[in-house]
């Protein structure tokens, strides 16, 4: 609770800023993919959907935390302990998630474009390749009943609560939640751009996607880690944390244009290098 800010409009942006990287989490855009994939073989029409169903499952389950916790938690104050497990559960998630993105990144053969990795997704089986959007959201419902996604939908309630009941809590999973839908129906839409293309450049955009994902999970752990075991580093980033979320969205918009622009110049360069073959 102490790294929330206690200026209402302070707050609600950096809940908004933490549900888009929420949706940027490894997790998300390691399902997302499989979810995409598999639609866009069985259910072509709305496969692009996928990131947003997902989302708003997820987002629903968020939002009904927000809401119980705020009604059952009146007085009460998130015991430190909460907030420091949290932190240090994420930091560990992070470091394996960045490990195994790298790791894919490099194992890649090179005529094959490269998936995320994530570990939720292992757990639901079967479940994460589903043909309906109604269970697609079911599966994003599923993502949220995890301890990262509950602690931080009960300290937002808790914020909620202190910043006047129940509605206030409400507001912020609703932030919370079309953060992390715009981040996830971006990423959605992104990997079906790619499966439609299956080219060279699509292999070429969906490294830099995957590099920028494990080096943020990288560096956003190691970030952490260092401010718990620093207590000045963690003095010193008091009050910065909507500027850092900010710095990270920042990273990954950076990375979404650079594979676009990658995605949209080969093919254009390569039909120019095939036009000059002809005509020799």
């Amino acid at each position: 609770m102490s790294a929330l800010p206690t200026d209402s409009v302070a707050l609600v942006g950096l809940v908004f800023v933490l549900g888009i990287k929420h949706g940027f989490d490894a997790d998300h855009l390691a399902t997302i993919d499989g979810l995409t994939r598999f639609n866009a073989r069985r259910n072509p029409a709305w496969a692009h959907w996928c990131g947003s169903l997902f989302s708003l499952g997820h987002g629903a389950v968020v939002l009904a935390i927000a809401l119980v916790v705020s009604v059952l938690s009146q007085g009460w104050v998130a015991p430190a302990w909460l907030e420091l497990s949290g932190a240090w559960i994420s930091i560990a998630f992070l470091s394996l998630l960045g490990v195994l993105n790298l790791h894919a990144v490099f194992a890649a053969e090179a005529n094959e474009m490269v998936r995320p990795v994530g570990l939720k997704a292992r757990w639901l089986g079967r479940l994460a390749q589903s043909g309906h959007p109604g269970g697609v959201a079911v599966v994003g419902a599923l993502f949220a009943l995890s301890f990262d996604t509950v602690s931080q939908a009960a300290l937002f309630a808790v914020a909620g609560v202190q910043a006047g009941g129940w509605l206030p809590a409400v507001g912020l999973g609703l932030t919370f939640m079309l953060g992390m839908l715009l981040a996830d129906g971006a990423n959605g839409w992104w990997i079906a751009r790619l499966i439609a293309r299956a080219d060279g450049a699509a292999r070429v955009a969906s490294r830099v996607m995957a590099l920028a994902v494990a080096g943020i999970s990288l560096l956003v752990a190691a970030w952490g880690a260092a401010r718990l075991a620093m207590p000045d580093l963690d003095a010193w980033g008091e009050g910065k944390e909507l500027a850092f979320g900010l710095a990270v969205l920042v990273v990954v918009f950076a990375s979404f244009v650079l594979g676009l622009r990658l995605a949209r110049g080969m093919p254009g360069r390569a039909a120019g290098c095939g036009a000059r073959i002809g005509q020799v």
